[in-house]
């Protein structure tokens, strides 16, 4: 299945400078999605992060990460009026940083879920640019109405 900015617009609340993930290109409902982000030098973090040497937060990392979460699962429920409900973060478990990211790489997100139990979610998450992980966590996210 795959979704294009627009279609991940009608699933998660985030919008720019915030939304940071750009197209699903694989899901699979209930077990797996793989999504990316394209890292932009014109993106605002880098005004600050760091001039001169411009590394993209490991934060916004796991939070891409966890937007790719929120659209499998937003995707995985039947009938769901996403209008009305909106994924809370949970917990974040297990996060390692292995490289850093920049301005040019392409982001790929790497999502399967653990554990699903009535609104709450439990991902591994790994994130990778050139097919070398990049970060990784555990995630645990919450359906809940609006």
């Amino acid at each position: 299945m795959l979704l294009n900015v627009t279609d991940i617009t009608k699933l998660l609340p985030h919008r720019y400078p915030f939304l940071l993930v750009d197209r699903v290109t694989k899901l699979e409902k209930d077990k797996e999605v793989e999504a990316y982000k394209n890292v932009s030098v014109s993106e605002p973090v880098f005004q600050g992060h760091f001039p001169g040497h411009p590394i993209y937060p490991g934060v916004m990392i796991i939070e891409g990460m966890a937007q790719a979460g929120g659209i499998l699962a937003f995707k995985s429920l039947d009938n769901v009026d996403v209008d009305n409900k909106v994924v809370y973060f949970m917990s974040i478990d297990k996060a390692k940083f292995r490289s850093p990211v920049t301005p040019g790489d392409k982001l790929v997100y790497k999502i399967s879920v653990l554990k699903k139990r009535s609104a709450i979610w439990q991902f591994e998450a790994k994130a990778y640019v050139y097919d070398k992980i990049v970060a990784e966590a555990e995630l645990k996210a919450m359906i809940v109405d609006k």
